[in-house]
């Protein structure tokens, strides 16, 4: 994940400041409110949260419910801004309001069964367990899913009867502005638009911390949370493994690894980064995944025929394309891509990088844009190596034909999730979240529910 950058915060010039991704027409901007106005707004969002949470789970689901039916009669106007300002293609951009709109369904649905107080026999003529809200929840989020992510958070927090303040990605605040129009008055959930200098002071102020993001701002606000020990969960991106192993389905495996490597213009922390082949079939499997690749589609985000949308922003761009320079200097070999169009536009062209090694930057860090680095391993155990040999833990996939054996790799993966024969994804249904330097904590099903609660027991003699 990238990092947040803030302009100017004490100057009253622009620190969200929303730009379109290709004409870089400004499309919105405002100045980071002062950290006075912010905690009066804090405090009154701290007693809607006390009325909120005395409501019935019943009700609160019901509050989202009908949020979520706003939230889809906007979909194509949100859908709309989020290609704008993030560059995606607009089918993907439809595809994040649609996914949002069944999160909050999900949760509206289940959550009073999974809120419901457990009764546990022991020695007391009553003991239960309840799940009770922590309070108002700070959350701090990135750019390139502006309404997925802030979503996939708030909903179950909300639910479970907290409230929720959101410091948004400056580069995405139209979007975040207009989101935060279709909440109305019922929900205890606002924007917090805060300078990055005020961030401790509001984390303090709060009573826990959602944050999705690069490793070091992760870092930064972690020891902000555990300094004034606020509960905290951390999603900080990823290099997912993609493995393919000799009895794989090749032709699937090639289609699958093109489709999430570059979906999103690589901009996902989910996506598989590292392609790690054996060598049995390595040869067979590139020059399968290269057309797959030369099928790429470059082009106007908001055509349907286009395939591979710019990247977010110019900075981001030089980032990835330094990456690969890194790794061509370094013994690298270039297959396709690797080079600055001249397109209007922050547009970098699907990239392959074979015979990367560890001297290469590409092998440890995340790359957050369209290149593909390939790996070649002896086995299905040294391409497990391979896999863990990164600071992230995220994700993984594993393509092979003996579904019982992928299972006993799967074990070995030092990984949050592990997918078996498909490209790694969220599902609404299962947890989400990783280990190692991917952060700490779940979001999605009942897990991610009970990340932001009080789980308070009650004994009566």
């Amino acid at each position: 994940m990238i990092q947040h950058h803030n302009r100017q915060t004490n100057t009253g010039a622009p620190v969200f400041l929303s730009k379109h991704a290709i004409s870089q027409e400004v499309l919105f901007e405002r100045a980071a409110e002062p950290y006075s106005e912010f905690a009066e707004k804090l405090a009154l969002l701290k007693q809607r949260q006390q009325i909120f949470a005395a409501l019935p789970v019943t009700k609160r689901a019901a509050l989202l419910s009908e949020f979520g039916s706003r939230l889809k009669a906007k979909r194509a106007e949100l859908a709309r801004m989020v290609c704008e300002e993030v560059g995606r293609c607009l089918r993907e951009c439809e595809a994040e309001l649609d996914k949002s709109v069944e999160l909050i369904h999900y949760y509206s649905h289940l959550s009073p069964e999974l809120l419901a107080h457990k009764t546990i026999a022991t020695q007391a003529s009553l003991s239960q367990v309840r799940f009770e809200p922590l309070g108002v929840v700070l959350a701090v989020m990135p750019w390139n899913y502006p309404v997925w992510q802030i979503l996939r958070f708030a909903v179950s927090a909300l639910c479970a009867g907290n409230a929720c303040a959101v410091k948004p990605a400056p580069s995405v605040a139209r979007v975040t502005a207009a989101l935060f129009d279709l909440v109305g008055d019922d929900l205890p959930f606002i924007p917090a638009w805060l300078a990055h200098e005020d961030l401790e002071h509001a984390i303090a102020d709060a009573d826990a911390l959602a944050f999705t993001g690069s490793v070091e701002t992760g870092r930064i606000l972690a020891g902000y949370a555990g300094r004034h020990l606020k509960k905290t969960v951390l999603e900080l991106g990823g290099s997912n493994a993609f493995i393919v192993l000799p009895d794989a389905d090749l032709a699937q495996a090639a289609k699958d690894a093109c489709y999430s490597r570059f979906r999103d213009a690589g901009q996902s922390c989910n996506a598989a980064k590292r392609i790690i082949v054996t060598e049995a079939v390595a040869e067979e499997f590139t020059g399968l995944f290269l057309k797959e690749c030369a099928c790429l589609k470059t082009g106007n985000p908001m055509l349907p025929e286009t395939t591979l949308a710019p990247l977010h922003s110019e900075d981001l761009r030089n980032q990835i394309h330094g990456q690969v320079q890194d790794a061509v200097a370094n013994g690298a070999e270039i297959l396709c891509g690797g080079f600055l169009p001249e397109s209007k536009g922050w547009f970098y062209p699907a990239t392959v990088l074979a015979d990367v090694n560890p001297d290469c930057r590409v092998y440890h860090e995340e790359v957050f844009g369209p290149v593909a680095v390939l790996l070649r391993a002896r086995d299905a155990e040294d391409a497990v190596r391979l896999a863990n040999d990164n600071p992230f833990g995220l994700g993984a996939s594993i393509y092979t034909g003996n579904e019982e054996a992928a299972w006993q790799y799967a074990q070995k993966l030092q990984t949050g999730a592990v997918y078996i024969n498909r490209h790694t994804s969220s599902d609404l249904r299962l947890p989400f979240g990783g280990v190692k330097a991917s952060g700490f904590g779940r979001e999605l099903s009942e897990f991610g529910l009970y990340e932001f609660v009080n789980v308070k027991t009650y004994w009566q003699k």
